[in-house]
C-alpha cells in the first residue's frame, strides 16, 4: 500500500539543507526515522501460501514461491528515497531481485507491454510506465538496511522505485501485471499525479 495519508494539500516542508539540495528535492525535508504511512492496515501473509508473479494482461508469466524467489540473483542498492508527504531520507540500503532480472528468470530481455499495475496484498494497486521499473531502476526488495522488512514497511517483499514519490513503491508486493495500455491505481483515482517524479513536485494531477 501507499507510503501517504489520504489526499490533502497541506503539506509544508522544512527548507532543504544546503548540503544536500543536489539530493533532496523541492519542498522536501531530510528525516532520520522511517515513518510509517500506509493507506490500510498491515496485511497478515503466510509465507507458506505467498506467491509472486510476473503478468501480461492478468495472464501469469512466472510465478515464484518465497524459496524459489530467494533463489533468484540477488542485488545490494543504497539509493536516496522521496515520500510526498514530503520526507526524504538518504542512503537508504536495500537487498532483492531487480526487476531487470525478475524479467530474465521470466525469459523476457525486455516489458512485454508498455505499461505495469502493481498488485498488492490488501489490494492496493499503483501505475507506471514499465520503462520506469527496467534498465536498473527498480528492485523487489525483502531486506532493508541488512534485515528483513518490517511488516509495517512491506514484509516480506516491496518495489522500490527511488526515482519517484514513494507511494509507487508498494508494499506487500504479489504482482507486477504488464497492459497494453496505462490504468490508474488506487491514489492515482483519487487524485494522485499519474507519475510522480519527486522533482518535478507531481503530487497531484495537474501538477
Amino acid at each position: 500500500m501507499a507510503d501517504q495519508p489520504p489526499i490533502s494539500r497541506g503539506f509544508r516542508a522544512k527548507s532543504r539543507p544546503a548540503e544536500h539540495r543536489d539530493r533532496i528535492p523541492p519542498g522536501q525535508h531530510l528525516v532520520s526515522d522511517f515513518p510509517v504511512l500506509s493507506a490500510g492496515p498491515t496485511p497478515q501473509i503466510d509465507l507458506t501460501r505467498w506467491r509472486f508473479s510476473l503478468r501480461e494482461n492478468g495472464k501469469i508469466l512466472q510465478e515464484w514461491n518465497w524459496e524459489e524467489f530467494n533463489a533468484l540473483p540477488q542485488t545490494d542498492w543504497k539509493r536516496d528515497i522521496h515520500c510526498v508527504t514530503t520526507w526524504s531520507k538518504l542512503d537508504t540500503r536495500w537487498r532483492g531481485v531487480t526487476v531487470d532480472d525478475l524479467l530474465r528468470a521470466a525469459g523476457l530481455g525486455k516489458p512485454p507491454a508498455p505499461y505495469v499495475m502493481m498488485h498488492s496484498a490488501g489490494g492496493y494497486t499503483t501505475n507506471l510506465p514499465s520503462a520506469d521499473l527496467a534498465g536498473g531502476k527498480a528492485m523487489v526488495a525483502t531486506l532493508y538496511e541488512g534485515k528483513p522488512l518490517e511488516p509495517e514497511h512491506g514484509w516480506p517483499a516491496r518495489l522500490v522505485v527511488p526515482h519517484l514519490y514513494f507511494w509507487k513503491s508498494a508494499k506487500w508486493l504479489l504482482a507486477l501485471d504488464f497492459l497494453p495500455e496505462n490504468r490508474q491505481g488506487f491514489w492515482e483515482e483519487l487524485g494522485y499525479h499519474d507519475y510522480g517524479d519527486p522533482w518535478q513536485e507531481q503530487r497531484y494531477v495537474g501538477d
